[in-house]
């Protein structure tokens, strides 16, 4: 855009041409040294300057008809006005100086503005033409010597252009070489930005006196002007002012008539947009600039482009219309992977590949592609719990720290719950492990949900792997053990998260249950269902779910049954805005009693319906509404909740300031709102990177100065703004709270640790949380959250990522988000959640977890290695020229690991990418017009 003030240079001049006009308008200014300011004397002027000083004095005397000669008639003052014209744009100015006419004409600025004023309406159209043609001059004048506040620049341009059209009226033949378009763009760059900003200001103005801005006629003679800006900004490269105005007059849609956006300049428009995107605070101009963006790649034939612009709008009904449109099919392909990384459940349908692609949107291969991955880089090999602990680093001899004498010793049976985690996590997705696959023996070391949560662990430890997996996990569900075959439920469900199979066996195997008369059972098939179709917004997962939220006896376990299906239709349906869901969930909260309200377990009811409407902004409004009217402590929460789902992600300032309000009551009980608004402001800002740092520093002070629940929330915070992202300020600032003398802080702040490097193996963290499990060695507890935030930081041996984002950071996927919010959510009340019986919310993680591998596949979708380099992503936005992408890189050839704020591109000119974005499973193909450099044969 425009600099928006000139104010300073403008007052300076404009003051000293004005004594000076003062002084003597009428009479020529002596050539001696009459404004210091401006000119210095004669002799300090090269020949050539005094030659073009006198030249253009000369032609305004003519101009004005100083003398008030007869004989100067309206063709000489016309040339006199050509001279000064042609001088005025074939100048050229360097960084340091003001073009020289421009100089030179500044004292004459007054003068020629009042003989301006004196030609009066004419129809005679020389005299017409002549006008309009000062005008020009004197608009270009005004750039720096008119006052900002006036904007006489714009002013005098609208008056010329007036005079133009009168001309093209009368059907004047000779001034059709100067009205063209042209008449703008050759007045050079300056003048056209200085002219945007100028007609921004007037926009507003116009808008702000009451004009209506979707009414093209109040606005018809700026629009006429941004008609030719905008072209002539986009084919000198000027992409971002282009946007910048039309967005500032509220036309961005005319991008789309531009002829001069073609293949070679889009990428530009297009990134542009999608970046704007993030600073629109309100929801139609957001959806506007992505809409436009969309429309772009489509016009262009990017359908993978479009389509991801598609999905960050949520606007999943434009993807049956991409598929069909797209005749490519490795485009098509590469679009069925995106949908499978984003957890789309979609069908191809009337396709030749119909049945390859439906495969590839199922995730069916990624068990595969995985494994082969690990294999790659041989960590293949099953690890065991001791070989994440360490625990012969840690032994300090007789010597053991502890908070207060005689702390509890780790019951075994806790101390066996934390393998099992870390051992699931850790071999997530390889197939085998020491514990669980060899035989049944870790099973009965354990008790009740400790049993439970061991057989579920084998649905994360064939975590994709449907065929083998379901063998494995088969004998369990049919165990006399309650709590085994609750166990095995789960696991079916962990087992096909974000995969899809003909023989849905999920569905299958858990409906019994979830109809059934036994509680854990049921709290099992919930979750299981949960995790399974995340995302996949299955109307009859939904149908069998809804019975759950609504009953209502009063058991003192309905509530925690009620709460964990209100949760799982959350995910399976997240950010699907579904209003049967919705309702019944708002219904079930409003008509619950005082009693089950207080349940440690409602809040996961209030998460659910969060989810609903994750990253959909007003379209909670009604939502918000209906909750308000519940009276019970529990209503402040579900609106938070609600309210920092639905702008998950949207940077949106005036909800973050919201939550500080909230932060700033001074509470020490029934506070759970505020915690959940502390989750909020990093929930809102995560994703971009301004408003992130911004947050950071807002955590400081609420440190500093708030109470003890809004502190405690603080770790989780952190944790969710920097998911498998191990930023060394923030590990640092959470070791610190690790050990604040807060139980509830002091844990909150392990897990977060967890969450911050999940996926990393960082060791710094990993040397961190040895030395925490050996300072809380007495507490039972604390040791738990540290052996679960070791489990999380070697998940997968370090292949996977639990972050919502990919693509660029461009899409946020709904069900991470989700799985990664429950187990925030649960560390609200540790004590009664993962600390007690419903520890198993941990298995949520899943619908998050995801390979961090960027794997290269010819056509026929089998490997094909090539040069990548991977490197510190850098942002390019609105660049000149075509800037490097990546800083710091390093060569490798595929597959390879991409970590968070990483980004890859291609080595070699020998391929091409169908994708734009290097992530994941990547088509390539040979490059038609690569040439092999040629290498001298050795005799």
């Amino acid at each position: 855009m425009a600099p928006k003030s000139n104010e300073k240079p403008v007052e300076l001049t404009a003051e000293t041409e004005s004594k000076k006009a003062d002084d003597g308008k009428s009479t020529k200014k002596s050539k001696k040294n009459d404004n210091p300011d401006i000119i210095e004397d004669d002799n300090a002027m090269s020949e050539e300057d005094r030659e073009l000083k006198e030249r253009l004095e000369t032609c305004v005397s003519t101009l004005i008809n100083e003398k008030s000669e007869a004989s100067v008639t309206t063709q000489i003052r016309l040339k006199a006005l050509d001279v000064i014209v042609t001088e005025l744009r074939s100048a050229t100015s360097s960084m340091t100086s003001v073009p020289k006419p421009l100089k030179f004409l500044r004292p004459k600025y007054e003068t020629l503005k009042e003989y301006y004023g004196t030609i009066g309406d004419t129809e005679e159209s020389e005299v017409v033409f002549l006008r309009a043609r000062l005008g020009d001059v004197l608009a270009v004048l005004a750039m720096t010597l008119g006052k900002h506040d006036e904007r006489e620049s714009l002013n005098f341009k609208l008056k010329g252009a007036k005079d133009y059209e009168s001309l093209a009226k009368m059907g004047d033949d000779t001034t059709t070489a100067t009205t063209d378009d042209n008449n703008l763009g050759s007045w050079g760059h300056e003048f056209i930005r200085s002219l945007a900003g100028e007609i921004g200001q007037e926009y507003n103005a116009r808008v702000l006196a009451g004009a209506d801005p979707d009414d093209d006629a109040a606005f018809a003679d700026l629009l006429g002007m941004v008609d030719v800006i905008v072209p002539f900004n986009v084919e000198h490269n000027a992409e971002a002012e282009a946007i910048d105005l039309l967005i500032e007059v509220q036309r961005l849609k005319n991008v789309l008539k531009l002829d001069s956006i073609d293949e070679k300049n889009y990428k530009r428009v297009c990134l542009y947009l999608i970046k704007t995107a993030d600073f629109m605070s309100d929801p139609d101009d957001y959806a506007e600039v992505l809409e436009a963006a969309y429309e772009l790649f489509h016009k262009q034939s990017q359908y993978f482009d479009a389509l991801r612009v598609a999905l960050r709008m949520g606007n999943e009904e434009a993807i049956p219309d991409l598929m069909s449109q797209c005749s490519d099919p490795l485009m098509k392909k590469q679009m069925c992977f995106l949908l499978a990384r984003h957890r789309i459940n979609f069908e191809v349908e009337g396709d030749d590949d119909e049945e390859e692609l439906n495969e590839i949107i199922g995730n069916e291969k990624l068990s595969e592609e995985f494994l082969k991955v690990a294999q790659d880089l041989d960590v293949t090999e099953a690890k065991t719990p001791e070989d994440i602990y360490k625990s012969h680093l840690a032994e300090t001899g007789g010597f053991s720290r502890r908070r207060e004498a005689g702390g509890a010793v780790v019951d075994s049976a806790r101390a066996n719950l934390a393998s099992t985690y870390v051992n699931a996590f850790v071999n997530a997705g390889f197939g085998h492990d020491k514990l669980m696959t060899p035989d049944n023996e870790w099973l009965y070391k354990n008790k009740d949900h400790g049993m439970m949560a061991a057989s579920a662990s084998l649905g994360l430890i064939q975590l994709w792997n449907v065929e083998e997996g379901l063998a494995q996990i088969d004998k369990f569900l049919y165990s006399s053990e309650e709590y085994v075959k609750a166990g095995a439920a789960l696991a079916v469900g962990i087992l096909s998260s974000g995969v899809r199979n003909d023989a849905d066996p999920t569905l299958a195997l858990l409906d019994e249950h979830i109809n059934g008369d036994s509680h854990i059972m049921k709290c099992a098939a919930c979750t299981g269902l949960g995790i399974a179709y995340a995302g996949s917004a299955r109307e009859d997962v939904m149908e069998l779910l809804l019975p759950l939220v609504e009953q209502d006896n009063s058991g003192p376990n309905t509530m925690l049954e009620v709460s964990l299906a209100g949760l799982a239709l959350g995910m399976i349906y997240v950010g699907k805005c579904d209003d049967a869901v919705g309702g019944t969930i708002v219904q079930r909260l409003m008509e619950a009693s005082d009693e089950e309200l207080d349940h440690s377990h409602a809040i996961f009811l209030c998460l659910g319906l969060g989810l609903l409407f994750l990253g959909r902004m007003e379209k909670a409004e009604a939502m918000l509404e209906a909750l308000r009217t519940i009276e019970h402590k529990i209503s402040k929460t579900a609106v938070i909740v609600l309210e920092t789902c639905a702008y998950a992600g949207s940077g949106n300032v005036l909800q973050v300031q919201e939550m500080l309000h909230q932060c700033s009551e001074h509470i020490e009980e029934d506070a759970q709102h505020q915690m959940a608004a502390v989750v909020g402001i990093s929930l809102i800002t995560m994703g971009e990177e301004v408003g992130s740092e911004m947050a950071l520093r807002s955590f400081e002070h609420l440190l500093h100065y708030c109470e003890l629940p809004v502190k405690r929330a603080v770790p989780l915070a952190l944790g969710v703004l920097n998911i498998s992202n191990p930023d060394f300020s923030v590990i640092d600032q959470l070791s610190r709270l690790s050990h604040d003398p807060d139980t509830e802080i002091s844990q909150n702040a392990i897990l977060a640790m967890g969450l911050t490097s999940a996926g990393t193996n960082n060791s710094r963290v990993a040397g961190l949380l040895r030395q925490l499990s050996e300072f809380y060695s007495k507490e039972a507890g604390h040791v738990f959250c540290v052996r679960i935030a070791q489990a999380m930081l070697h998940m997968g041996k370090g292949l996977m990522t639990l972050s919502p984002f990919h693509s660029d950071k461009m899409l946020t996927c709904g069900p991470a988000l989700g799985g990664v919010l429950t187990l925030i959510y649960s560390c609200f009340d540790l004590k009664s959640t993962l600390l007690d019986k419903s520890h198993y919310l941990i298995y949520y993680l899943t619908c998050a977890m995801n390979p961090r591998m960027l794997i290269t596949v010819n056509e026929d979708l089998s490997w094909r290695p090539v040069t990548v380099r991977v490197g510190q992503a850098v942002e390019t936005v609105g660049q000149a020229g075509k800037p490097k992408t990546i800083t710091g890189f390093q060569t490798h050839t595929t597959p390879v690991l991409i970590s968070s704020g990483e980004r890859a591109e291609l080595g070699t000119e020998e391929v091409l990418s169908v994708s734009s974005v290097l992530e994941g499973i990547v088509i390539v193909k040979d490059n038609p017009d690569y040439e092999a450099p040629e290498t001298d044969e050795k005799k």
